[in-house]
């Protein structure tokens, strides 16, 4: 194992700012605009990772939707879900219609604004009254606004919706956290977390765009092709007297050369997003010194390509990591109800 900037199989001490960085969020600011969600109200931070299949988790525990772009998180909402008696159906889900002006055929010509049909005999996700409890009669209501976004970035067999509760998923999906859940066999399961393994499986390097997630709650980093976990490796901090936080986002400009060894001339990023800026704007400066397998660094090395997401973040990976730290994805516990970000 070697130290940053060696780190990554990249010397990330280059990164190039070509446009001014579009803020984001310090983890405390986040947990708190987490925590102080009223019904009608939501978050939406699309630059953390701009490309990529979408995935919507709706958690009926939490009256929550939460929304994954290349398999990271980049917003959550209230909903307002099926009321008793017509309660909303749990399951994995692809969008089957979508339509910006819709009109229920079932219910006296309700209107749905932009709608995204998951099932045929008339469940959907649609704009619509959040009164912050299940009230609809079936369908999965969003704040107008939130919905409008959803409707703009989805798709129809690239968007998986998971509709989960306490009695029908993991705790890792009706609680989401950062990492988007995987589907196996049309169940929903948490995500993969591997502990002190590393592992490495990119079975189709052309199948879309790569992210790269590195956790300083988990110490670990994750790598995505087209919303898929592909492959994970410990990343172990070396350092003990300065400590980093926030989140920064990074777009590579240049793909690496076949050639050039772990010790190459440095890859250049662009800034997207940074919520703390007094660790500096290169990747190194915002990481410190990490281990990273040497061979793990080399499998990322060779995949990555221009436009390559690098995100840095305080968030965890799972429930478990997240109770036992600092910083927070996703928070059901009550706490001081502090100023909302969105309001409807």
């Amino acid at each position: 194992m070697m130290h940053l900037p060696l780190a990554l199989g990249l010397l990330l001490a280059a990164a190039l700012v070509e446009a001014a960085p579009l803020q984001v969020p310090t983890p405390a600011e986040l947990k708190t605009q987490l925590d102080s969600l009223k019904p009608g109200q939501f978050l939406w931070y699309p630059q953390v990772s701009p490309v990529g299949p979408v995935t919507v988790v709706v958690s009926l525990t939490e009256q929550r939707a939460y929304v994954y772009r290349n398999g990271i998180a980049i917003g959550v909402s209230t909903v307002s879900s099926g009321k008793p008696g017509r309660e909303t159906p749990t399951g994995v889900f692809s969008i089957l219609q979508k339509k910006v002006e819709h009109k229920s055929s079932l219910y006296n010509s309700a209107p749905m604004p932009y709608m995204e049909r998951l099932t045929w005999d008339g469940i959907a996700l649609h704009a619509g009254h959040l009164p912050g409890y299940p009230a609809s009669h079936g369908c999965v209501r969003l704040p107008l606004e939130f919905a409008k976004k959803l409707y703009e970035v989805t798709g129809f067999s690239s968007t998986t919706v998971i509709v989960s509760d306490t009695h029908s998923a993991p705790v890792e999906v009706y609680h989401p956290g950062v990492l988007a859940p995987t589907v196996n066999a049309g169940k929903a399961q948490g995500p993969l977390v591997l502990n002190n393994q590393q592992f490495w499986n990119d079975p189709d390097p052309t199948a879309g765009p790569l992210s790269i997630l590195i956790s300083r709650a988990d110490l670990r980093a994750y790598v995505f092709r087209a919303g898929q976990l592909i492959g994970s490796a410990p990343a172990l901090s070396l350092e003990s007297s300065r400590h980093r936080s926030g989140m920064a986002v990074y777009s590579l400009l240049q793909r690496p050369s076949p050639l050039a060894a772990d010790s190459a001339l440095p890859l250049h990023w662009s800034m997207v997003a940074l919520s703390n800026p007094e660790y500096g704007d290169t990747p190194y400066e915002q990481l410190g010194q990490l281990n990273i397998p040497a061979e793990f660094r080399g499998h990322l090395r060779a995949a990555m390509d221009v436009g390559t997401m690098l995100v840095i973040t305080d968030w965890a990976s799972t429930r478990d990591t997240r109770s036992n730290g600092e910083f927070t994805v996703i928070s059901t516990e009550d706490s001081e109800k502090l100023k909302p970000l969105v309001k409807k």
